[in-house]
């Protein structure tokens, strides 16, 4: 199941809520979404929700355990040893060991069999709630959780279980227990999950659909990605690339709305993922807006542990190294996400030690270089295959049989570029400053007042209608970060 499902949308989502608030106590409440959540993920992974019940059994024990001893005692750290073994451990067999052990046979030729193990939906999410939980109470930040249920609920909590944001415990911990939801709430986030809803079945499937054709689809085999990509002229190349860029920020922008607005009409606060990170103006910067829940996570539980930027330039490096390392490698067993990390890494490297004065005096050059960095990043991110990648940036750089465009090439892209410049507008903040400007304007005016209390309404109504006219028929479009 999937929030961009009609299902999910008129049935499941809209049943949840209608027992959420016939309930009366936040306990009943709490109840009913660990049970609604456990459906949402067992719908998908009816074997691997035991897994995630397991986990987070024993994170619940081992907290529970450190917050007896007290926090950095030998044996709370003992305790959150056995921890980061037991969640790394399994995060690494589930979303590792078959690549690792492919890689070993690649190169000794051994072993003959290799068991394909099924990487669970959403693993890399809920390990690192599960961590960010126990590392707070281990530190002294958070009082352990005194029920299992309530931390099971936060943990697989179906908002943000699959695909984030990651939400840690020391922000929701209040809400898990006392709550409240106003109609602003509701209202905010009624409207926040449509528009997250449009912004996925109208902008980002699109996108996909144009990257797909322009570039290669991602389940095709590398042979015949191989052959299509010889087959491509290079402004399709490069147009499939720009497209790519939208989906995946438009795609993940677009679930972590619905998961915010999911939150608030239920009374949780989550944080924000996203800020419009495409108008970035150095890549420290992109990192600041990106997926910020993950960054955070590195930041503070890898980056500052390890000393940070507290130490020397060549220690810093050192840091930098492993938590980009680490950062491309969380996003699956490939070595093109490895090579991914440690493009920002040799990037950031260069911006914080070289450029970082001279990036500050050209504000608007910084922003396109920052621009073609990203830009490029993402094609490294798609190719999982590095001989399809090598061929795709050859082909991007006139090295094509098929020239630099064609007439059908021509069409996809004169049919498509006003589409393309939406998505543009979509990727930055100038609608919200419009909506401010012209609210900010007239905000004294009632008639205006009136205006924009009807836009409330029919606004998150039109984003509904227009998803469902571009979902009806589409069984199955997961969001993209599903997979990691």
């Amino acid at each position: 199941m999937v929030f961009s499902s009609l299902f999910f949308v008129f049935v499941f989502l809209p049943i949840n809520l209608i027992l959420y608030f016939l309930t009366k106590s936040t306990k009943a409440k709490n109840y009913i979404m660990l049970i609604f959540s456990l459906i949402f993920y067992a719908w998908g992974e009816p074997i691997a929700v035991f897994l995630m019940i397991g986990m987070a059994l024993v994170d619940y024990l081992i907290a529970r355990g450190i917050y007896a001893v007290g926090p950095k005692t030998k044996i709370a750290k003992t305790g959150l040893i056995l921890c980061c073994m037991v969640d790394l451990g399994l995060l690494g067999l589930f979303k590792y060991a078959t690549f690792f052990v492919s890689e070993f046979k690649n190169i000794f030729g051994v072993p003959e069999n290799i068991a394909n193990i099924v990487l669970p939906i959403g693993i890399s999410f809920y390990t690192f709630q599960l961590l960010s939980y126990v590392v707070d109470v281990y530190r002294g930040e958070v009082e352990a959780q005194k029920s299992f249920p309530t931390l099971l609920m936060y943990v697989s909590l179906f908002h943000q279980c699959i695909a984030g944001p990651i939400v840690r415990y020391s922000t929701v911990n209040k809400e898990l227990t006392d709550r409240k939801v106003t109609v602003a709430d509701l209202s905010y986030g009624i409207t926040r999950f449509t528009v997250g809803l449009a912004k996925k079945a109208v902008l980002a499937n699109s996108c996909g659909a144009i990257a797909d054709s322009m570039l290669v689809a991602d389940k095709i085999a590398p042979d015949e990605a191989l052959a299509l990509i010889a087959t491509r002229p290079t402004l399709a190349l490069w147009i499939g690339a720009l497209a790519y860029m939208f989906q995946i920020y438009l795609d993940f922008s677009a679930y972590s709305d619905m998961a915010i607005g999911m939150g608030r009409m239920i009374g949780f606060h989550y944080l924000e993922n996203f800020n419009y990170p495409y108008i970035a103006n150095s890549v420290t910067d992109f990192w600041r807006r990106w997926h910020m829940s993950l960054s955070s996570f590195f930041r503070d539980y890898v980056y500052i542990p390890l000393g940070g930027n507290r130490c020397s330039t060549g220690r810093q490096i050192l840091n930098l190294l492993v938590v980009w390392a680490l950062t491309g490698f969380w996003h699956g067993a490939s070595w093109n996400y490895m090579l991914w990390g440690l493009y920002y890494f040799v990037f950031l490297v260069i911006e914080k030690f070289v450029l970082k004065r001279v990036l500050e005096k050209i504000p608007v050059i910084s922003n396109i270089i920052t621009l073609i960095i990203v830009y490029f990043g993402w094609v490294l991110f798609k190719f999982t295959d590095f001989k399809v990648l090598a061929a795709a940036l050859k082909g991007m750089f006139g090295n094509t049989a098929a020239g630099f465009t064609n007439f059908e090439t021509s069409t996809q892209v004169g049919n498509n570029v006003l589409f393309l410049i939406i998505c543009a507008i979509a990727c930055t903040p100038i609608v919200p400053a419009i909506s401010k400007l012209v609210d900010k304007k007239f905000n004294n005016s009632p008639k205006a007042r009136a205006v924009y209390a009807l836009g409330t309404i029919l606004g998150p109504i039109l984003c509904l209608l227009l998803a469902t006219i571009f979902l009806v028929g589409d069984t199955y479009n997961p969001f993209m970060y599903w997979k990691f």
